[in-house]
């Protein structure tokens, strides 16, 4: 363990949903057109509006990978060129820490973790897979975050801050779905980065069509976290290049990772090209599992926006993402240059435990933070993460 002399806080943990997540609070006649389970081939499958679901490979979670076992993979190193599978290695039992509350709490002390942020593994792909349906996905989101509320809570013990998701298909459902949630005491928002997805289009989340959402949000102080999932951009990656649209996790293709398109950087490009933080000044978002390297290309293409169309901006548009905007960069990333590109006060310390891809150890990384003031590790590490979850 690292002696921090501080209570740390982690943006990015996770839970992994108990199979009822997307049932439980729905109703029975709603099923079809939203989640059901089916056995196919002899293995228990989830299916979305009817159709099997293949956005995680096994989407009851036990057996589980354990903590951690892609480290190596995700800093870029894999000699042997082992497959996917022999990379993931033997499954365990799943833990109780992953499902219940009271025993979260005692790993986070055992990690010695003040507090964290909790964000969904399955949910955050199930968005993409209702686009044709907005009823059924505001629906099966409902249902969830009611599940969400009574398996953990929005704040439990002031250590886990679970964050219930939102959708934008539908402005209506979404105004009242944030109030409720607001009401309810959510500390933080989920949503997927990318334009919202329509029947046969799509939209800006930043389109004022959504101002309402927005304002109750802004109106509340609550952080939206924009946390890595299904945003449709494989339609621009690889059914583009000729694969197949459909997002399957831990499926790898060399070309998708060389390819430019990312959701999180043109999400942070519209909502501020659009306006969105002008419109509503107290927002807050956090960009959470989207790495970083993303923050160098925007950062100059803002610049460069500016100096050509300066009446297209109430301000200078870095400034604007500085004042609003968090990351939590992936452990592997140049922490450094994110530092020095927005501040040691917008980043943020993310494990992704207890992820495949994530930390083992979550305070591990720390050591990523070598060249780092022992104030600016007191904010990463700790008072970031922390102060987005107090409303302001």
């Amino acid at each position: 363990m690292h002696e921090l002399g501080f209570p740390a806080f982690d943006a990015d943990h996770h839970y992994y949903e108990a199979e009822d997540a997307f049932i439980r609070h729905v109703d029975r006649r709603m099923q079809p057109r939203c989640m059901q389970w089916a056995e196919v081939e002899g293995r228990k499958r989830l299916m979305v509006g009817g159709k099997i679901n293949r956005f995680i490979p096994n989407p009851t979670f036990d057996p589980v990978a354990e903590p951690g076992c892609l480290d190596e993979f995700f800093r870029g190193r894999n000699p042997e060129g082992k497959s996917m599978r022999e990379l993931f290695g033997r499954l365990e039992p799943i833990s109780p820490a992953y499902r219940d509350r009271d025993a979260r709490v005692e790993q986070l002390d055992a990690q010695e973790l003040g507090g964290a942020f909790l964000f969904p593994t399955l949910g955050v792909g199930m968005q993409e897979s209702m686009r044709h349906d907005p009823e059924a996905a505001c629906a099966a989101f409902s249902g969830f975050n009611r599940w969400l509320e009574e398996d953990w809570g929005f704040a439990y013990r002031e250590r886990l801050f679970a964050a219930p998701y939102l959708s934008l298909m539908d402005p209506d459902w979404a105004r009242a779905e944030a109030d409720r949630l607001i009401e309810r005491g959510a500390r933080l928002i989920s949503m997927v980065p990318g334009p919202v997805p329509l029947a046969n289009a799509s939209r800006s989340l930043a389109d004022p069509s959504y101002d309402a959402v927005w304002a109750r949000i802004n109106e509340a102080g609550v952080t939206v976290a924009f946390h890595a999932g299904d945003a449709g951009y494989r339609a621009f990656t690889a059914e583009a290049w000729g694969g197949t649209r459909e997002f399957r996790a831990f499926e790898y293709d060399a070309l998708l990772g060389c390819l430019s398109p990312e959701p999180i950087h043109d999400t942070f490009a519209a909502l501020i090209c659009h306006g969105l933080f002008d419109r509503h000044p107290r927002l807050r978002v956090a960009s959470i599992e989207c790495g970083s390297t993303w923050v160098t290309s925007l950062v100059r293409k803002l610049k460069k926006s500016y100096g050509q169309l300066p009446g297209a901006y109430k301000r200078d548009p870095v400034e604007t993402l500085r004042s609003h905007c968090w990351v939590a960069p992936y452990y592997e990333d140049d922490i450094s240059l994110l530092r020095d590109q927005l501040g040691a006060e917008s980043v943020l310390f993310g494990s992704d435990f207890p992820h495949a891809e994530g930390l083992a150890d979550p305070l591990s990384f720390v050591d990523e933070l070598a060249d780092f003031s022992s104030d600016e590790i007191r904010m990463i590490m700790g008072e970031n993460g922390r102060s987005l979850v107090q409303p302001i």
